[in-house]
């Protein structure tokens, strides 16, 4: 007898860790390889950071937090909208979660039920789309570009039939790299207020911006759920600690599904995390290299034939059509790393329906590597134009 498998299981793979896996195996093999696939930061978390965890090793007793986060880490959240934001929050708003990948789980499952339609802009995150599908959401892909800057705007929204429950907006985007001003932001939430669409902002790249500064939905609303990380600004990727901030009334659901799903963020983490809102000086000199590597490939990119690029506002990523070079970026990526060593990832994880004709460069990494990348990639595209 063949055994049941669900359903909901059956969604796309993240290909970002397809890739990243299969430029492990290449380095394994002795070959060199330059990481421009992944969007993580190559630093490792602010030596403040690491001092806290050690003195936790030593004087904390490991063990279970309150589900909601310890109180000293959510007071901290709350004072650093204060100081960024200029935006007063109650801790008992914020929730500290495992990863923002845990408050996405927790925010769709508290925000939305079966049946219900949500929608994204496209290119987007695709872990969006796929942990909504397992949930039974309705996917409404929001087809974005250049002209709205790669950002879902109020007159996309009203084009949509059949109605929406859910928005789920980021700015800076990933892949894209591009942001909402702030009065367009404001535009698009009181819009979505006004048709009772509940908005999940997706804040995990703040703090990584190249001009103008991001703006937070929670300077328009307090209806929305807020998301942020200390993956990307913060440097702690595998520290795997993110935040909430929560409307009132999903903070009871939120808790409860928490207990049950996660228990608790990882104690470690929470107690080191601490100490992060005063490193800011460490964090804002990677963001200064970010700034060199993202002007170095933006000068250098269109050399090696990529000319058609995303306006890179902030986070770590420049978005490339490259439907000049190939129909088929999976491929495409594939023999890039074959052949230069140079890993990228293909658009196609972010944008389903025209990701054959983009790819996306992370400039996370150190800027050493950015040059030789773009060194590669021009020598390369000289000899396969």
């Amino acid at each position: 007898m063949v055994l049941k498998t669900a359903n909901r299981g059956r969604v796309p793979p993240f290909i970002v860790m397809d890739v990243m896996r299969a430029a492990n195996e290449r380095e394994a093999e002795g070959e060199r390889v330059l990481h421009l696939e992944v969007g993580q930061p190559s630093t490792g978390a602010p030596a403040l950071v690491v001092e806290r965890a050690k003195a936790a090793l030593e004087c904390e007793r490991l063990g279970y937090t309150d589900a909601l986060g310890i109180p000293a880490l959510r007071q901290g959240i709350a004072g650093h909208y204060r100081t960024a934001y200029d935006i007063e929050v109650d801790f008992r708003r914020v929730v500290v979660t495992t990863g923002s990948s845990g408050a996405f789980i927790l925010a769709f499952l508290a925000a939305f039920d079966v049946g219900d339609r949500v929608a994204l802009a496209s290119p987007g995150y695709p872990a969006y789309r796929n942990i909504l599908k397992a949930q039974g959401v309705e996917v409404v892909d929001l087809a974005v570009g250049p002209e709205t800057n790669f950002q879902p705007t109020p007159e996309i929204l009203d084009s949509v039939a059949g109605g929406l429950d859910g928005l789920i907006v980021a700015s800076p985007s990933n892949p894209t790299g591009t942001m909402m001003g702030r009065d367009d932001l404001k535009s698009l939430v009181a819009y979505c207020a006004d048709q009772g669409i509940r908005v999940v902002s997706d804040e995990i790249y703040h703090g990584i911006t190249y001009g103008e500064a991001a703006s937070s939905a929670l300077s328009f609303t307090n209806d929305a759920l807020v998301i942020n990380s200390f993956s990307k600004y913060f440097s702690m990727t595998g520290w795997r600690l993110g935040w909430m901030v929560v409307p009132e009334d999903l903070l009871r659901p939120i808790e409860c599904l928490a207990q049950n799903l996660f228990i608790s963020a990882p104690s470690l983490s929470q107690y080191a995390a601490v100490a992060a809102f005063d490193c800011t000086d460490e964090l804002d000199g990677h963001v200064v290299r970010y700034g060199r590597n993202r002007a170095l490939l933006l000068d250098e990119l269109p050399k090696a034939g990529f000319h058609k690029l995303a306006s890179a506002d902030g986070a770590f990523y420049i978005y490339a059509d490259v439907g000049q070079m190939t129909n088929n970026s999976q491929e495409f990526c594939q023999r890039m790393l074959a052949e230069t060593g140079v890993a990228v990832t293909p658009g196609v994880d972010f944008d389903p329906s025209r990701g054959n004709r983009y790819v996306r460069f992370s400039f996370a990494g150190s800027s050493e590597d950015m040059a030789a990348a773009a060194r590669l990639l021009r020598d390369w595209r000289h000899v396969n134009p």
